[in-house]
């Protein structure tokens, strides 16, 4: 069967491009997707995000040891599910800073990329529960909800950020970025609203559109210089599929350089290293790799003021049966509802510091879990200028890839996190939050220098699950992909999905990456941009009231 658009991977914008082409009855779509379906109701409940990056429909891939972090090696949780990041990720609905995308345009030749240019394809994804103005709208696919079982101690935590001089803001994708307050989550009926059963479940039916998982690409068929199909491992040999009209990589950061590799295309020499030919020498295939780097202070509370106690048999069983009978309760909550963007540097263009509020201790994989109730504060960089690579580990498609984010191969990366770490630590010292917080026990008070918080994160620090920038889009010479998604001197191939971002957006990036999908889909189409329902924006740079923090 010969289909008119062959979509690879079926990540937030390969579903976001299976709904919009498939618009057109004319048009023939597949959509292939490695892993599995999301029948699982983990997938759909807030809180199943705690059992996620613990290894639930993801690749098991880890980072090779980082040079710059005593050799530490990191898991790196990357989705292997309908959906992608979106059917397992904390659900937060943040799109980062005008400033990113305005940076993107004039900085990064990315004509078009502009905040003013983007914003309506966020508009267009979003039904919002509680916006409607400039920024936001109501009607798009992407349930867009506020939390909808925070607990006191979350105000708590708000009051105590404007105690340190950090202002309350209600909405972090409007007017301004900066700022403490409750986040907006991908939630719809107190269920996840993934890109999956936004985009895909109420099309499933669409006689054009042909959804396949468990299908693992294992590389782009190339006719001279035009992709013309691809090939998917199976049990009985590879199987060669055929595109009529183009193949679209959609596998994400570190899914869609990968393809690219092992079908040949990126850097010559590497590629003769590991023994593929060399099929289309493009230098910049996984490069630039950028992510944002989590350092956390863990504090044991005054009572059971989270949710850790319901890990506990018998609360976890009526916590189910609330969820069920009520969509209330622990698992209604996404267990992170709560934070803020703020200053490292006082000087930065935009916040660069972004807090998240767990409520709990050990919720991701690697952190621990304290005996008795705790809170957990994530700090991370949001504009780091390290800069890592995506390569193989050798010429077979099913071996994992070598990640390499480089962390704090900048050594202002380090000083920015131990910055944010710091200020994340006097939020948690301040009065509003005495009555639930009883005393930090990560990194812990005798954690005090500089040269100890170093190696305090060196051991533990995390990935933010954040990867962008492997494919990135661009003029230059390191650019893969042109402003149109499509791949630097080949025909037939465009890439849509995180890897194309020239630069990180100051934000956790599923929302970036549906917006991608969404302005992908109108350049694949030839549709002309959508019209800006703004004429002039604030430059989101509230400035720090006061030295919060900062030293």
């Amino acid at each position: 069967m010969r289909f008119d658009y062959i979509i690879t991977g079926a990540g937030p914008a390969g579903c976001v491009l299976a709904n919009r082409l498939s618009e057109d009855p004319n048009v023939k779509v597949l959509l292939l997707e490695a892993g599995g379906g999301d029948w699982n109701p983990l997938f759909h409940m807030p809180a199943g995000f705690a059992k996620m990056t613990k290894g639930v429909a993801s690749w098991g891939w880890e980072t090779v040891p980082q040079k710059h972090m005593n050799g530490r090696v990191l898991r790196y949780t990357q989705a292997k599910v309908i959906g992608g990041g979106s059917s397992i990720n904390a659900q937060l609905y943040t799109r980062g800073n005008a400033a990113d995308y305005d940076l993107w345009a004039s900085e990064d030749g990315c004509e078009g990329w502009d905040y003013r240019a983007i914003l309506p394809y966020f508009k267009r994804a979003e039904d919002n529960q509680r916006f409607s103005d400039d920024y936001h709208s109501y009607g798009g696919p992407l349930g867009v909800s506020m939390p909808a079982a925070p607990l006191p101690i979350c105000d708590a935590y708000i009051r105590a950020g404007q105690e340190l001089g950090i202002p309350y803001n209600p909405d972090f994708n409007g007017r301004q970025q900066a700022g403490i307050g409750f986040y907006q989550v991908t939630q719809r009926d107190h269920r996840r609203s993934s890109a999956s059963m936004a985009y895909i479940s109420p099309i499933k039916n669409r006689k054009n559109l042909k959804v396949r998982t468990g299908a693992r690409v294992s590389r782009i068929v190339l006719e001279g210089n035009r992709a013309v199909g691809v090939e998917i491992a199976s049990g009985n040999g590879p199987e060669v599929i055929r595109a009529e009209r183009e193949v679209l990589v959609s596998s994400g950061a570190i899914g869609s350089p990968k393809l690219l590799l092992q079908s040949g295309i990126g850097p010559a020499d590497h590629l003769r290293a590991v023994g593929v030919k060399v099929l289309h020498d493009l230098p910049g295939v996984g490069g630039n790799l950028q992510d944002h780097l989590d350092l956390f202070v863990i504090s044991e509370c005054t009572g059971d003021h989270t949710y850790d106690g319901v890990a506990k048999l018998h609360r976890t069983l009526w916590a189910g049966m609330e969820y069920v009978l009520f969509r209330t309760g622990p698992v209604a909550s996404s267990l992170f509802e709560t934070g803020g963007f703020w200053y490292a540097d006082p000087d930065a263009r935009s916040p660069d510091i972004q807090f998240h509020l767990g409520l709990g201790s050990g919720i991701e994989a690697g952190v621990e879990r304290l005996r008795n109730a705790g809170v957990t504060l994530n700090s991370a960089y949001l504009h780091p200028r390290s800069r890592g690579t995506v390569r193989l580990s050798s010429s077979d498609p099913a071996a994992a890839p070598l990640i390499d984010p480089n962390y704090w191969s900048d050594p202002r990366d380090k000083k920015m996190s131990l910055e944010g770490l710091k200020i994340a630590r006097e939020i948690m010292q301040q009065a509003a939050l005495k009555p639930y917080v009883l005393a930090e026990r990560l990194p812990g008070p005798k954690i005090m220098t500089d040269e100890q918080l170093i190696e305090y994160g060196c051991a533990n620090a995390k990935t933010d699950h954040h990867p962008v920038g492997t494919c990135k889009m661009g003029t230059g010479p390191d650019a893969v992909v042109g402003l149109d998604l499509r791949v630097h001197g080949l025909e037939g191939l465009r890439i849509c999905d995180s890897s194309i971002m020239p630069r990180i957006p100051s934000c956790n990036t599923n929302a970036p990456t549906i917006m991608v999908g969404e302005k992908g889909s109108d350049l694949i189409r030839d549709l002309p941009p959508l019209p800006s329902t703004i004429f002039s924006y604030e430059r989101n740079d509230t400035r720090p009231r006061a030295r919060a923090g900062v030293r």
